[in-house]
């Protein structure tokens, strides 16, 4: 199964709007409290973070500047939230990051 099927047949697309928009706010509002998990981690994982979130939101139309957007997720502007989670990524995250955007890119 193409679990990336943007197809009328695809189980996702049967979720309410509402019902998705509820689901991502919920994750948003996870990652706000989660601030422990690193958003070089989340990439090294998922391949997507907290920024990508934002970019994400744009791209469906959110009218916001990328500033103001990663403001929307991070539940701060970027730089306080920077200053108060964000850690020096190791070069083993660096490299984990990259191996996973990797696989983005045949999406």
């Amino acid at each position: 199964m193409d679990t990336n099927s943007n197809a009328a047949g695809d189980p996702l697309e049967q979720i309410d709007d509402a019902v998705a928009a509820a689901a991502f706010r919920r994750l948003v509002r996870h990652l706000r409290h989660r601030s422990d998990a690193q958003n070089i981690d989340l990439m090294g994982l998922s391949g997507f973070c907290r920024n990508c979130l934002a970019d994400w939101i744009r791209d469906a139309g959110y009218a916001g500047s990328k500033d103001e957007a990663r403001a929307v997720i991070h539940g701060m502007p970027m730089d306080e939230w920077k200053a108060k989670h964000q850690r020096l990524a190791t070069e083993e995250q660096l490299a984990r990051m990259e191996a996973s955007i990797a696989k983005n890119r045949a999406e």
